[in-house]
């Protein structure tokens, strides 16, 4: 994945400062913190939607904008599994990463309508979504399951892209960094190092989701700041390196002002994913 960005960094555009009105000791740290050693990436989640000729309708319009944004920019698209292996020919030599929306907690067997991550990888699949709040929320999965899906998207060679986040009553009733804490602990803390060091994390604001409540950059950076400090816990400074990316409702008209967040190294994109103007105009906030 490209790592250096020799564009100014954007939180220095975005908060409205120069490198005369900043301490220059701050900027070189964060400049070296942000832009290279952790990547930028804006990764579409296309969820249950599209045809397989809609999506590779999608997927082509993405590749023709691409070259007008920031080549900082790493992009992945995760479209529905009947769609995967076209996506994954159509990708090649775009420099664009194809990840599933999910993976079976079992390497083969008697499970219906499961899909293994030996599956997935074999199609040319680079990333897989695990411990998505939909996911959490509608099928019931726990820390347990999430562990077992982990272990078979390394032992695939898939990197996993890891959602944790708190749902609106967690959130009203402070127990926010609690709920992430434990969500991290509980799965990401039984990584090894080297697995950890291909880990994406993806903050999720379930509460700001569909609710009419709207989260902001500030509370963006907050949640993924004490993230990072949780994984440094574990694991050092290792998690300097970790990418975390933003999944809440995130829209061409905010995703500047929270892509600037100094621990904010993208965003994971739901419905702004599936229209080629809104998708190009969020990965436009790191222009």
């Amino acid at each position: 994945m490209q790592k250096v960005n020799t564009k100014l960094p954007a939180f220095v555009r975005q908060e409205g400062g120069s490198m005369e009105q900043k301490n220059l000791d701050q900027i070189i740290r964060e400049t070296v913190a942000r832009y290279m050693n952790r990547s930028l990436i804006v990764a579409g989640n296309w969820k249950m939607n599209t045809t397989p000729v809609e999506g590779v309708e999608l997927f082509k319009g993405i590749v023709a904008k691409k070259g007008e944004v920031c080549s900082c920019v790493n992009f992945i698209v995760a479209p529905p599994f009947t769609h995967l292996s076209e996506i994954v020919k159509l990708s090649r030599g775009t420099g664009i990463g194809v990840g599933a929306q999910n993976c079976a907690a079992e390497a083969k067997g008697a499970y219906t309508g499961e899909l293994s991550a030996e599956m997935i990888a074999s199609l040319g699949v680079e990333y897989v979504i695990l411990g998505h709040s939909e996911r959490r929320q509608y099928y019931g999965e726990t820390s347990e399951t999430l562990n077992k899906k982990m272990a078979q998207a390394y032992a695939n060679n898939l990197t996993p892209i890891y959602c944790v986040g708190e749902n609106l009553e967690e959130r009203e009733a402070g127990k926010h960094f609690d709920v992430v804490r434990q969500q991290v602990e509980e799965v990401v803390f039984n990584l090894t190092p080297e697995q950890f060091s291909k880990l994406i994390i993806a903050y999720e604001p379930v509460w700001a989701i569909g609710t009419g409540k709207t989260a902001t950059a500030d509370q963006a950076q907050e949640i993924h700041a004490y993230i990072r400090k949780v994984l440094a816990e574990k694991f050092g400074d290792a998690a300097n390196e970790t990418v975390i990316l933003y999944g809440g409702s995130c829209k061409p008209a905010n995703a500047a002002e929270i892509f600037a967040k100094e621990d904010v190294d993208g965003g994971l994109i739901g419905g702004a994913a599936l229209k080629v103007s809104d998708f190009k105009g969020i990965i436009d906030a790191f222009n």
